[in-house]
């Protein structure tokens, strides 16, 4: 896998339980099928569940016959680079894994908007 990250270093797993990504590998990789671009490794926070949910994107829910688990907070999640863009204009927006983010989030969110969201072990 050559995938990179917003760092320019290699792409580093987002979650495995519940399992994330496009192709449900734990990474927030993308390709030609992934329409939403599910590349920004986030932390889901209630205030985002919320939000999201609100906006017609329920991620807190289960959905069994797709093996989703429904979020909770602290559960690191591939979001859609557009969704989490729209959350941050909204004051909404989730804290960021960088090494878990891929690349691609850069051609629809500023580097700098990441940044401000960094995930940091310490704000555990």
């Amino acid at each position: 896998m050559d995938d990179k990250n917003v760092l320019g270093t290699d792409l580093k797993p987002c979650c495995y339980q519940p399992k994330t990504g496009f192709y449900r590998d734990g990474f927030c990789r993308t390709g030609p099928e992934d329409v939403g671009t599910h590349v920004v490794c986030a932390i889901m926070t209630e205030e985002f569940l919320v939000y999201t949910k609100a906006q017609g994107n329920d991620l807190s829910t289960p959905i069994p016959m797709y093996q989703f688990p429904g979020l909770k907070p602290g559960d690191k999640w591939c979001l859609c680079a557009s969704r989490w863009k729209q959350a941050y204009k909204a004051g909404k927006a989730p804290e960021v894994d960088l090494e878990a983010t891929h690349e691609k989030a850069l051609e629809i969110v500023d580097f700098e908007m990441l940044l401000e969201h960094k995930y940091s072990a310490t704000t555990e």
